[in-house]
């Protein structure tokens, strides 16, 4: 598995940078996409939403969650269509 990825950010009038594995912003790229925003307004808005999570943790989870939600409407549709 590679390494690291960073990716510079600008959060609140502030320059950041946040390192993930290519996997979690290959599906952080998905969910800009489905929701027609740039990357870096949805790394914004995960920042927003964070709390006391470390960025690039809240980042991980929220990638998981998606491809999560994303099984479980297939397995539904799958199901309904039997």
């Amino acid at each position: 598995m590679p390494g690291l990825k960073k990716r510079s950010v600008n959060l609140a009038g502030h320059a950041t940078s946040v390192a993930l594995e290519p996997e979690f912003w290959v599906v952080l790229e998905t969910i800009s996409k489905d929701r027609r925003i740039s990357l870096a307004a949805l790394i914004a808005e995960l920042d927003s939403k964070r709390g006391e999570s470390l960025l690039a943790s809240f980042c991980r989870l929220s990638a998981l969650a998606y491809v999560q939600s994303k099984g479980t409407a297939a397995k539904r549709k799958k199901a309904s269509e039997a």
